[in-house]
């Protein structure tokens, strides 16, 4: 059994953020792949998915960026899920919008959530790391990961959640290069 988390901020007024952008392609594989409706529980929301034969548990923290560890620990526990078939999907300021990089472990880059993960959980876990840019000034970071996408983004972000969908097979059978490559592929 896999462990899919989405790292975003709950709530309404957080939706559109380019923070959300783990809880926007989790939504769109429960979509592509008809999951299990969700349901809070593990303080987020989860769904599950079957896919090829592998099992996989959607996982949404609903404690805030800072405190995603807590949701995924609770998880992990609850199934006996094991940090190496734990995937965080998560924004990355260092990637070009669209940009997506696979990586298991290392650091945090100062992100909070996975700062968080690593605290509580371990840092062996696989990070699919997806782009999207940099404002240009390290003081406008702050404002610019909590603000929405714009509005000529939002195609590009539908098609980069559908690319990040399409080819999940091939991340819960290991091959982290080849679905990196498909989903790079799908955006060029």
């Amino acid at each position: 059994m896999h462990l899919l988390v989405g790292l975003g901020n709950p709530g309404s007024q957080y939706t559109g953020h380019r923070h959300n952008i783990g809880f926007m392609a989790l939504d769109r594989m429960a979509a592509r792949f008809q999951a299990s409706p969700w349901r809070k529980r593990f303080s987020g929301q989860t769904a599950e998915i079957s896919l090829g034969g592998a099992k996989a548990i959607l996982l949404k923290p609903e404690t805030f960026m800072n405190l995603s560890g807590q949701s995924v620990g609770e998880a992990m526990r609850f199934f006996k899920i094991e940090l190496a078939a734990v995937t965080v999907f998560h924004d990355e300021l260092d990637l070009a919008p669209g940009d997506v990089r696979v990586k298991r472990g290392g650091g945090n880059a100062g992100h909070n959530g996975l700062r968080s993960i690593t605290h509580l959980c371990g840092n062996d876990y696989r990070r699919v790391r997806i782009g999207i840019g940099h404002p240009g000034d390290k003081a406008l970071v702050h404002h610019y990961v909590l603000g929405n996408f714009a509005k000529d983004e939002q195609e590009g972000v539908r098609d980069l959640c559908d690319a990040l969908a399409d080819p999940l097979a091939l991340l819960l059978e290991g091959q982290d290069s080849a679905y990196q490559q498909a989903v790079n592929a799908a955006m060029d």
